[in-house]
């Protein structure tokens, strides 16, 4: 299970490095494998390049599981720099996402992924998420690059496609594996293959969802389904229009006094009425799910 960090702030909206060392290991403590570092949720494209650098840096030496750097923009050139940097500071991997706005071919991204990978001696975490970039991967070409590239591992598949995640597990070769990217998907990418989670309600129900990983993996598939059932209210808190992934995570953070501050514009600010849902759900996890909720 690996958590998708939120970026501390701090009250002046400067980077937090000594929070972002203790929720770390925080999140470590609380049932993380690793650390996905200045991604989506933790509001990469707002950090300045320095700031990421030292991000990386801090947050590696501040745990002892793996610290995956994201490192993919929309620029190629910026994306392998990036990646170069994180392998000094001692990144373990990086997440490369599709790169946003410029909706490239089939043929940019085959080239874009292709520079980011031979520039580095690190394992590459492939980033698939359609929503946020304006263009899908898919199932082919990720495929082709995990066949083309030893160090092509992993992907992050937030495409909510799980017929085309149980395809690639299927097919793809030995060593690479397929991370769920959407955490209300995560029992049916389990039932496909998928490998793990890199999930946002790991902030806070990380033990929650392991547990029902767990289960799932020794064939108590009804107690999972259970579990399932039990964060649905997680599942949708973490991301809406009105408050869209990390605004609920940092509201969630402020309320169990854990580093967090505010979001960075454009994204708009933690209100009252998103605290309280957080103090909401979180009381809500220690109510078990009704057998007759699943049927």
């Amino acid at each position: 299970m690996v958590t998708a960090m939120v970026t501390p702030f701090d009250d002046d909206g400067a980077l937090d490095l000594d929070g972002a060392r203790v929720l770390a290991r925080h999140l470590v403590a609380n049932g993380s494998d690793a650390l996905v570092v200045a991604g989506t949720t933790g509001e990469g494209p707002v950090l300045g390049d320095d700031e990421r650098i030292d991000l990386f840096s801090a947050v590696a030496e501040a745990v002892t599981v793996p610290m995956i750097a994201s490192t993919g923009t929309n620029d190629t050139a910026h994306s392998v720099a990036m990646t170069r940097a994180a392998e000094e500071v001692g990144a373990a991997a990086v997440l490369v996402v599709t790169p946003y706005y410029n909706r490239p071919s089939v043929a940019g991204l085959r080239a874009h992924f292709s520079a980011v990978a031979d520039a580095t001696g690190l394992p590459v975490m492939l980033y698939d998420i359609p929503v946020r970039s304006g263009r899908r991967i898919g199932c082919d070409l990720t495929l082709e690059l995990a066949r083309s590239h030893g160090n092509i591992l992993a992907i992050k598949d937030a495409t909510g496609d799980v017929a085309s995640a149980g395809r690639m597990v299927a097919e793809a070769p030995d060593g690479f594996e397929v991370y769920c990217g959407d955490d209300s998907l995560f029992l049916p990418f389990l039932a496909v293959g998928a490998e793990g989670l890199v999930g946002v309600a790991t902030h806070w129900a990380g033990s929650r969802i392991g547990e029902m990983a767990r289960a799932f993996g020794e064939g108590r598939v009804g107690d999972a389904r259970r579990m399932n059932a039990s964060l649905d209210a997680s599942w949708r808190f973490e991301s809406s229009d009105d408050y869209p992934n990390p605004v609920p995570t940092k509201a969630m953070m402020r309320v169990l006094g854990l580093p967090g501050g505010s979001c960075r514009l454009p994204h708009g600010p933690i209100t009252e009425e998103i605290e309280d849902r957080a103090r909401a759900v979180f009381a809500g996890l220690d109510a078990p799910a009704s057998k007759n909720a699943i049927g």
